[in-house]
C-alpha cells in the first residue's frame, strides 16, 4: 500500500491552526441563502478559471463566467470545452463522494469528465496513458520531472486506491489528506493529459468528503494559478528518492489558509449585522435546494420540467421547489407560458 511521508512541522501546524479557526468562523456566520449561493458560484468560477488556466487556457475570468451563465463567446472550441468540462466534473462531486469504494474506474470517469472532446485522440479521454510523458510547465516549456514508466501506472494506482480507500486516511487531517491525494496523482502521472485537473478535482473531492468543504465557499486553483512559478517550483522540489511531502504540504496547507481567509473576510463583511439577520429569520439553503442552485450555476437556467427530472417528482412538487427558492429571493422568473425559465437573482 502507498505510504506518505511527510513531517508535520511548525509551519504546517501554524497553518491547519489558522485554517480551523478560519472555517469555524465561515461556518459559524449567519448568512442569507441570496450571499450563500454567491460565495457558492464565486468558488465554482474562480475553480473553473484558476484551474484551466494553470495548464494554458487563455479564458478570462468574466469569459468563464458567460460560459457558465450559457452565453455564447468567440474563443476556440477546446478552451470552452475545458472550462465547461471543469464545471461539471466540480458539479459532480457530490456523486462521486458517494463513491465507495473508490476504485480505477472511477477515476477514468473523472477523467473522462475533465477531457471530454479536448484532447487530440478521443481515445486517451477517460484512458490511462499509454506512452511515456513529462511533467512540464505549458506556457514556459520548461521540463519539471518525467513521472514513472506507463506499465508502473496500474500498480501504483492500485496501491493509491488502496490507501485511499483504508481507515489509515481518517486519522489524517482532512486538508493533508486533500495535500497527499493531490500531489501523489500528479506524481504518478496516469493520463496523457489532463493531469492537474484531475489531481484537482480528486483534492477537492476529499475535502468535501471529509466534510471539510461542506458549503463550497473556496476554491484552491486560486492561490496556485496567482503563482503559477511557485506551484511548479514546489511540485518540481520534491526529492524523487525520498519522496518526501513536507515541503509540498507547506505550500499546500498555506494555500487553503489563503483561500479560506479571503472567503472569512468576505463573510465577516457580509454578516456585519447579526442583529438584523436574525430579525428576518433567514436561514441556509436545503441540500436540495442547493442542488438546484448548482444546476442553475452550470446549465444558466432551470425549468419545471428539470427540477421534475432532477428529484422525480410531480409538476405540483416541482412548482413548490421552485416557489421556496423564489420567495428566498435566490432565483427569479424569466420568460412566460412554455418558455417559463428560471435564473439567479
Amino acid at each position: 500500500m502507498f505510504k506518505p511521508k511527510f513531517t508535520i512541522n511548525n509551519k504546517i501546524v501554524k497553518n491547519l491552526t489558522f485554517i480551523a479557526e478560519a472555517r469555524a468562523i465561515i461556518l459559524n456566520a449567519p448568512l442569507v441563502p441570496k450571499w450563500e449561493v454567491s460565495l457558492r458560484r464565486d468558488a465554482l468560477l474562480k475553480s473553473a478559471h484558476s484551474s484551466t488556466a494553470i495548464e494554458g487556457n487563455p479564458l478570462s475570468l468574466e469569459e468563464v463566467t458567460k460560459l457558465a451563465e450559457g452565453r455564447e463567446i468567440m474563443v476556440r472550441r477546446k478552451d470552452k470545452q475545458e472550462v465547461l468540462n471543469y464545471i461539471e466534473a466540480l458539479g459532480k462531486i457530490p456523486d462521486f463522494v458517494k463513491i465507495t469504494p473508490f476504485v480505477k474506474q472511477n477515476i477514468l470517469d473523472i477523467h473522462k469528465v475533465v477531457t471530454k472532446e479536448t484532447l487530440e485522440d478521443p481515445k486517451d479521454e477517460g484512458a490511462f496513458r499509454d506512452r511515456q510523458v513529462v511533467v512540464g510547465n505549458k506556457i514556459t516549456g520548461e521540463v519539471i520531472f518525467t513521472p514513472p514508466t506507463t506499465n508502473q501506472v496500474p500498480d501504483l494506482i492500485d496501491k493509491f486506491l488502496e490507501w485511499f480507500n483504508s481507515e489509515v486516511t481518517k486519522e489524517i487531517d482532512p486538508v493533508i489528506e486533500a495535500g497527499i491525494v493531490h500531489y501523489e496523482m500528479v506524481r504518478i502521472h496516469p493520463f496523457v493529459d489532463g493531469n492537474g485537473r484531475t489531481a484537482r478535482i480528486l483534492a477537492t473531492m476529499t475535502l468535501y468528503k471529509r466534510g471539510f468543504d461542506a458549503k463550497r465557499f473556496f476554491t484552491l486553483d486560486d492561490y496556485y494559478d496567482h503563482d503559477r512559478p511557485s506551484y511548479y517550483a514546489v511540485l518540481r522540489n520534491v526529492d524523487q528518492k525520498s519522496w518526501d511531502l513536507t515541503e509540498w504540504l507547506e505550500y499546500f496547507t498555506e494555500g487553503v489558509a489563503v483561500s479560506l481567509k479571503a472567503v472569512k473576510d468576505k463573510v465577516i463583511g457580509l454578516s456585519k449585522d447579526i442583529k438584523v439577520l436574525k430579525e428576518k429569520g433567514q436561514t441556509a439553503l436545503t441540500e436540495r435546494q442547493m442542488k438546484l442552485v448548482e444546476w442553475i450555476i452550470e446549465k444558466g437556467r432551470i425549468t419545471n420540467s428539470d427540477v421534475r427530472t432532477i428529484f422525480n417528482i410531480s409538476d405540483r412538487a416541482a412548482l413548490k421547489e421552485i416557489k421556496k427558492l423564489v420567495n428566498l429571493d435566490v432565483i427569479k422568473s424569466k420568460g412566460k407560458g412554455r418558455s417559463l425559465y428560471y435564473i439567479l437573482v
